[in-house]
């Protein structure tokens, strides 16, 4: 039987792809200038845009995939999402929706239904399975016969492909240590490394000591309670599957290194192996996309459980510092370790943040320009077992969606 929820999670990831790729291809853009964002919040309370989609020069749109969704369900999350009122809906050009066309029936009943409750002149674009399987093989050259799990296991191989070759073109060996490369980076980021630096692939993240590499620590509110709660285990592996997938994904999108998952607490590095302008504000960016994740995942694992949890989303600690990568195997590349003070006072206060804010180191807060420092207030000194007092900075839940503006506007 298949897992539709595990389903609609791959065709989101296929999706991302889909729509970077074609834009790259189709714009001739960089796929890097094509901005692909998971668990958009809408504003609204519980409206998660899936996928939002702005590539420049054009104006920007959602995807929503609902794969297995009854028609009821279907006009509801549609609806509620993207209606009239929904005013952060407003100023982009459509819904692409991702859905099982062929075993409905009466879908040209649904989808009249669909576009009468869209607001804000949003039009609507259908991807049935026969599209999206166009659109595979066109961009990917992955000729699939339908979408069942094993088949798009076929095409995130060939995506993969497709991403290892931008990233290391005729250098190319899809071997291990660029499977891993690309597991940790987003696989622009590598050609830019690559080719902006003259790096070959074993010399992108070498053992060595890295200067001012920002730490992101970001876990899941009250994990224990939902755990306790959940009286199917399956909500609690497809709930943790989706944060550490949505995770992961935002993480290498906003230019860092996915460097490990610990239960459900996630790291992420950014400004390794070097720093880019304003590496820290897109670390910061990355935590409000997080923060976007968490409450999301959240919402939907309550949505299937009985008691009502005290706390929802993530906690996130960042902090500034200096780290040691260390090959886990003698000559090895692809397995990297890390150590330094700066991820043991992240994770220290990412234990002190409240649900869906974000703690900030003062070094690491000092590298913030003005507009987003204006939006931190400054905590009581932190005592944190085996690090000291650490003088930090917090940015509230509020303040979170604002400074993303300012950021995209700075």
């Amino acid at each position: 039987m298949i897992d539709h929820s595990e389903l609609r999670l791959f065709l989101e990831e296929i999706c991302s792809n889909v729509c970077r790729f074609r834009h790259a291809a189709a714009d001739r853009v960089l796929p890097e200038a094509v901005a692909v964002d998971q668990e958009v919040f809408l504003g609204v309370p519980g409206a998660y845009a899936d996928i939002r989609v702005a590539c420049p020069g054009l104006r920007p749109y959602f995807v929503e995939v609902k794969y297995g969704y009854s028609p009821e369900r279907i006009l509801e999350s549609l609806h509620r999402k993207y209606g009239p009122g929904v005013r952060l809906a407003g100023g982009h050009d459509r819904v692409v929706l991702v859905v099982d066309r062929a075993v409905r029936g009466d879908w040209p009943a649904i989808e009249t239904e669909v576009r009468g409750g869209l607001g804000h002149g949003l039009g609507l674009e259908v991807w049935d399975e026969v599209r999206l399987l166009e659109l595979l093989a066109d961009l990917f050259g992955v000729r699939l016969t339908s979408l069942s799990a094993d088949r798009l296991l076929d095409a995130r191989e060939a995506i993969d492909r497709a991403k290892g070759a931008y990233a290391f073109g005729t250098e190319r060996a899809d071997d291990a240590l660029e499977r891993s490369l690309l597991w940790h980076f987003g696989f622009w980021r590598l050609r830019n490394l690559r080719e902006r630096l003259g790096l070959g692939k074993r010399d992108i993240i070498p053992p060595g000591t890295y200067r001012d590499v920002v730490v992101l620590f970001a876990d899941i509110c009250s994990f224990s309670s939902y755990v306790r709660d959940t009286l199917d285990e399956s909500v609690i592996r497809a709930s943790l599957t989706a944060f550490y997938s949505k995770a992961r994904y935002q993480i290498i999108n906003s230019g860092g290194m996915l460097y490990q998952f610990l239960g459900d607490g996630v790291i992420g590095l950014f400004g390794l192996p070097d720093r880019v302008p304003n590496f820290a504000d897109g670390a910061l960016r990355c935590a409000h996309a997080l923060v976007e994740v968490g409450r999301s995942v959240a919402n939907e694992w309550q949505r299937q459980i009985d008691r009502v949890q005290s706390g929802e989303g993530v906690h996130i600690g960042m902090a500034m510092g200096d780290l040691e990568l260390m090959s886990l195997r003698p000559f090895g590349r692809a397995h990297m370790g890390a150590i330094g003070d700066c991820i043991n006072m992240s994770a220290r206060l990412c234990a002190v943040a409240g649900p869906s804010q974000v703690v900030v180191s003062n070094t690491l807060y000092q590298r913030f320009g003005r507009s987003a420092q204006a939006r931190f207030a400054e905590t009581e000194p932190i005592d944190a077992r085996n690090v000291g007092r650490i003088r930090a900075w917090n940015l509230a839940l509020a303040d979170v969606a604002r400074l993303t503006v300012d950021l995209a506007q700075a």
